[in-house]
């Protein structure tokens, strides 16, 4: 589970199903415009956030990926950071994504702003800031078409957190608190401020 959900490959994943979701739901997306969203998603917040670390790794900077030592979060979070507003330039500006998609990439840029700011004194899991994201994208998607999700959309991914969670604490990676609160950042970073949007509109 933290493998898979590595943080820098969950807006890779967001993005390709919001691309599949919004052609099923609400009208075909343009190939190349689904093509370029996925690929510069993939490259802005994967290849180079997880480039920058690498680097790091070989200046003998930081350890391993998963970056558990909170002394050595710091650089890597603030270079992650900047791939992802340029990401979100990427989507608001260029692509002229649609509205709660916009909204979904600004919130996970503000969360990892957030996560790098809490870091530095208290080691919130970004393992769970970035699975929360996608559900509370997830969400924001359903708002944005006018969707009700079913029980069983929200069962999976809850049911996912969930997992994801116990994988985090089973490694000894977080406590509860930290786990908890990366999650519900997540969640308030892509959902709350679209539905704040919508509703004061």
């Amino acid at each position: 589970m933290s493998v898979v959900f590595y943080p820098l490959f969950v807006p890779t994943y967001g993005i390709a199903l919001f691309c599949w979701a919004h052609t099923q739901h609400v009208a075909p997306l343009n190939g190349l415009w689904a093509a370029v969203a996925v690929g510069g998603t993939f490259l802005l917040t994967c290849i180079l956030p997880i480039s920058s670390i690498y680097i790091m790794m070989r200046r003998g900077e930081v350890k391993d990926l998963e970056l558990d030592n909170p002394r050595e979060r710091t650089m890597p979070y603030f270079y992650s950071a900047i791939s992802f507003m340029f990401w979100s330039y990427l989507m608001v500006s260029i692509l002229h994504a649609p509205q709660y998609l916009s909204f979904i990439a600004i919130g996970a840029t503000a969360a990892i702003g957030i996560v790098a700011i809490v870091n530095r004194r208290w080691k919130i899991s970004a393992h769970l800031t970035g699975f929360g994201g996608l559900v509370g994208g997830i969400f924001c998607y359903c708002l944005g078409i006018g969707a009700v999700p079913t029980w069983g959309t929200v069962a999976l991914w809850f049911g996912l957190s969930l997992l994801l969670m116990y994988s985090r604490l089973r490694l000894n990676a977080h406590t509860p608190a930290q786990v908890c609160t990366g999650w519900l950042t997540g969640i308030a970073c892509t959902f709350l401020p679209y539905c704040i949007y919508c509703y004061a509109a």
